[in-house]
């Protein structure tokens, strides 16, 4: 195995969790901030109130995203599976 299909193996690998992780971060990014807006203008400081929809805010999300997930795992693992014979050389 050479260097670079290492390199891109791991670059793959990289992006792969990239772009899975990218939307629920930014689902928890934005659910933060309308929080913290609503928490500004009601002057409310309550721990549970900042944490529990951000909660719900990523359950809907990973229950969106669940099919595109799977999608995007088992066609990455497709494709390393398929291309064992390469990486074992």
């Amino acid at each position: 195995m050479t260097p670079e299909l290492v390199v891109d193996i791991l670059r793959q690998a990289l992006m792969m969790t990239l772009w899975l992780g990218a939307p629920l971060l930014a689902i928890g990014f934005l659910a933060g901030i309308a929080v913290s807006l609503i928490q500004i203008v009601t002057s409310i400081q309550d721990t549970g109130f900042s944490t529990i929809p951000r909660l719900v805010a990523f359950l809907f999300g990973i229950v969106l995203l669940m099919p595109w997930m799977l999608q995007k795992m088992t066609g990455y693992t497709v494709q390393m599976l398929g291309d064992l014979g390469r990486y074992a050389r």
